[in-house]
């Protein structure tokens, strides 16, 4: 077997634990330190086994040490990833990637300039279900994208430093640009928020981009919804695909249903008649395998490092849902709508995504 990789875990609060326990039991990984300011929080994580420091320099001066996981507030992942991109090691980094799309670019071109992977942890390109989703479209099975409804709505914790498209819409944009060919759309970005409880921000926001072929996408999220709804329809010329990521036992369904239009010449007319037909068909569920997304994350995230590539979700997956993240603010806060530019992505992902299975 291949010796494991050394791995520090920066943050211990509310996902550095699930780091720990992840990276603790995959094959490829030995955990060395869990890095917290509080020493207690990081113990209790930790466990008996693994050693805690309060210091980061303690992290980066170990050669033993081959990448560190950054789990903590988005507004210290810039400065943390620099740190270790400098002291060479590899490095994960929780969603967002960054707080502004400026940290973002600059913690991927160090990463390019020092032959190191960074790679953004965005855990549902690593579900089965979104990596299904992401097989049914890529293979033509819906037809052409007409539009996505993506709702993500909950009774949440309102957060004191971001508004509620920086705290949920990362996950409905990381999926979006992980199944959608060409990723996400790369202009004409726009979004409308609301402050109904006064705390200062946007706590229900709408954000909307435009897809090829006069198609749209529209992304909800809400924290103050006393139902939780966690849903992407996905429409198609052919199929149209539903996921719903609270039914463990239908994750995925598959309708042949749609709308279809009949257009016929009329000589000597520059016009068409039009002719509108409904379809209806069957409905099927995909059969998924039952794995956590976490683990194949961290599989992930070895190979890369060993196959010296980019990973599935590499920093240009961080940064442009940084980047439309950024648009929708410009938006949402009376600027008109951002333009958005494209950021390189892999000339093919299936061998990653392969890798993970």
């Amino acid at each position: 077997m291949t010796e494991r990789l050394g791995v520090a875990v920066i943050g211990a609060g509310y996902w550095g634990p699930n780091l720990v326990r992840n990276f603790g039991s995959s094959p490829h990984w030995d955990v060395k330190v869990v890095c917290d300011l509080d020493l207690d929080r990081a113990r209790a994580v930790a466990g008996p086994h693994i050693e805690v420091t309060d210091q980061l320099q303690r992290v980066l001066d170990d050669p033993s040490i081959d990448a560190v996981a950054i789990a903590t507030p988005a507004r210290t992942h810039q400065g943390l990833a620099l740190d270790a991109l400098l002291a060479g090691k590899h490095v994960l980094v929780e969603k967002p990637l960054a707080d502004s799309v400026a940290g973002g670019r600059a913690m991927v071109e160090l990463a390019e300039q020092r032959g190191l992977v960074l790679m953004t942890d965005h855990t549902y390109c690593y579900t089965p279900a979104v990596q299904k989703m992401r097989e049914l479209v890529v293979s033509g099975e819906l037809g052409d994208i007409h539009f996505v409804d993506s709702v993500r709505i909950n009774l949440g914790l309102v957060q004191p430093d971001i508004d509620v498209l920086w705290d949920l819409a990362p996950h409905d944009l990381s999926i979006l640009d992980f199944i959608l060919p060409g990723g996400l759309p790369t202009s004409g970005v726009s979004a409308t928020g609301a402050d109904p409880i006064g705390a200062g921000r946007a706590c229900v926001g709408h954000l909307t981009l435009p897809l090829a072929g006069d198609g749209l996408a529209h992304v909800h999220v809400n924290w103050l919804s006393p139902t939780k709804i966690r849903q992407m329809v996905i429409g198609g010329s052919r199929r149209t695909l539903v996921w719903d990521d609270l039914n463990p036992q239908q994750r995925l369904s598959v309708y042949d249903r749609g709308v279809d239009l009949a257009r016929t010449s009329v000589a000597g007319a520059d016009r068409a008649a039009s002719s509108i037909s409904y379809r209806l068909g069957d409905t099927w569920s995909p059969a998924l395998p039952e794995r956590e997304a976490l683990g194949q994350m961290v599989g992930e995230f070895a190979t890369a490092i060993r196959e010296d590539r980019p990973a599935l979700t590499d920093g240009h997956a961080g940064l442009r849902v940084l980047t439309v993240l950024e648009a929708a603010s410009a938006t949402l806060y009376g600027e008109p709508s951002v333009p958005v530019p494209p950021g390189p992505r892999p000339a093919s992902t299936e061998p990653a995504l392969e890798a993970v299975r």
